[in-house]
């Protein structure tokens, strides 16, 4: 970017177009202060699209459905054993953070204190705040407190590093409702490690990491995110142990109805086969690679899998090599190739298989799913708050139109908000929802209560 002054052709400085605070997370985390690094807008427009606006507006979401609820700091919440697991995650990330991002300053480790700080902003926006935003609509109070003391956290987290826009934050965010904290930010004791489950992050990890394999499940397909499916299979070392509520979570999040445990014996659903991998086994067998991996070759394919995704390792005696050998998944290269009316993504021995059949069920489900996007996004181009409840009219000549509101309308109602669901005959009353190049074959208009 630059700005003429008569003929002269002047940059504009980083800092009066990106900011002192990005400028700043730049010099501190991009790198180690001995290594050469190349300053330009792009690198800080980048610093302040990932963390700093990512940061900012999840405040903003925070305080404008604080405001919405009502809800303030003093009204408290359901103590922390009692809150669903998605908060207990959260909080758990937010105390180690704190621990972690303490520890590398200490040593003086800018660079790893903000890749933390990053990773944990992403958990915060676009995981946490992702699946918990039906319950900040509802104004679940443990939902507020729990997203409350994670922001004010990594706050205190990120003050050495962006001490202007934590500032702001710190004053009108906190300060505001809770005028006993200390007067600044920079004045804050920093945060205490107190709630850690290491059990719980462990869980979670699983859990993501098979939403991710999901993602990719349904990328090789033609069935677009928006459409429920029926069931998938997963086959993932501690995925039978994972508690309900994560295995719902995961379910949601992927828009489908059941998650079973794969077998990867049922050769029905998958053909598996092996290699073994030269890199993992060759760097502790040496010279007696060759025997261990004829030795896997051998074996049965699908027998193998299963039973390390069940016990974790098989422990050989193989001739020729001095010591017993233990495999385990990293020690193979597996390939798994779905059979027809199936996805599979697979990634370090763990599996997710989406069944593609769509019923006619599930055809009115993704249909009503439809629908609600377009009321959702007509809601907001006619400028209604967050709150403002709504009369929708439709007509249309399809008939699974008609089916999909006979059937979901109490669910289409109650995401958009909406306190009456009419057909007319003729043109529809209020702001109207969907052009001609809509897929849906019908006709919203939209009304203020």
């Amino acid at each position: 970017m630059s700005k003429h002054l008569g003929n002269v052709l002047e940059p504009i400085p980083l800092m009066d177009q990106h900011g002192a605070d990005a400028v700043r997370w730049f010099m501190l985390a991009s790198g180690s202060p001995w290594q050469s690094r190349r300053v330009g807008h792009t690198a800080i427009a980048d610093i302040v699209r990932k963390n700093l606006l990512t940061y900012w507006n999840t405040v903003s979401f925070l305080s404008l459905y604080a405001r919405s609820a009502p809800w303030s700091p003093a009204d408290g919440a359901p103590p922390l054993e009692q809150r669903p697991i998605m908060d207990r995650w959260l909080l758990t990330q937010a105390h180690s953070l704190s621990s972690q991002v303490d520890g590398a300053l200490e040593n003086f480790d800018t660079q790893l204190g903000g890749r933390l700080i990053t990773e944990f902003i992403d958990d915060l926006s676009n995981w946490y705040v992702r699946r918990t935003r039906r319950r900040f609509w509802d104004g679940d109070p443990a939902a507020l407190a729990t997203l409350h003391e994670a922001i004010q956290i990594v706050t205190l987290c990120m003050a050495p590093y962006t001490p202007f826009i934590t500032e702001r934050v710190w004053q009108d965010l906190f300060r505001e409702t809770q005028p006993e904290l200390p007067p600044s930010v920079h004045l804050a004791s920093w945060p205490e490690e107190s709630v850690v489950d290491r059990q719980l992050q462990e869980q979670m990890a699983l859990a993501r990491r098979v939403t991710e394999l999901g993602r990719s499940a349904r990328a090789t397909s033609s069935v677009k995110t928006r459409q429920p499916l029926g069931r998938a299979l997963i086959s993932a070392q501690g995925w039978v142990g994972l508690p309900a509520e994560l295995v719902a979570e995961v379910a949601e999040e992927l828009n489908v109805g059941e998650l079973l445990t794969l077998d990867v014996s049922d050769s029905t659903l998958v053909s598996i086969s092996i290699k073994p991998n030269f890199r993992s086994l060759g760097a502790r067998f040496g010279k007696q690679t060759p025997l261990v991996a004829a030795h896997i070759s051998m074996q049965d394919a699908t027998g193998l899998v299963n039973t390390l995704r069940t016990t974790g390792t098989i422990v050989y005696e193989i001739d020729g090599v001095d010591e017993t050998v233990a495999i385990d998944l990293t020690d193979l290269v597996i390939t798994e190739t779905p059979i027809e009316g199936w996805a599979v993504a697979a990634d370090a021995g763990e599996s997710f298989a989406l069944d593609l059949e769509i019923t006619r069920e599930l055809a009115l489900a993704g249909m009503a799913r439809d629908i609600v996007r377009a009321l959702q996004e007509g809601r907001k181009n006619a400028g209604l708050q967050i709150s403002d409840r709504i009369n929708v009219t439709w007509n249309s000549d399809n008939t699974d139109i008609a089916d999909t509101m006979s059937t979901h309308g109490t669910e289409i109602a109650n995401e958009v908000l909406a306190l009456t669901l009419s057909q007319v005959t003729g043109s529809v009353s209020g702001f109207p929802v969907l052009g001609s190049e809509s897929e849906i074959e019908a006709n919203f208009g939209i009304e203020k209560v």
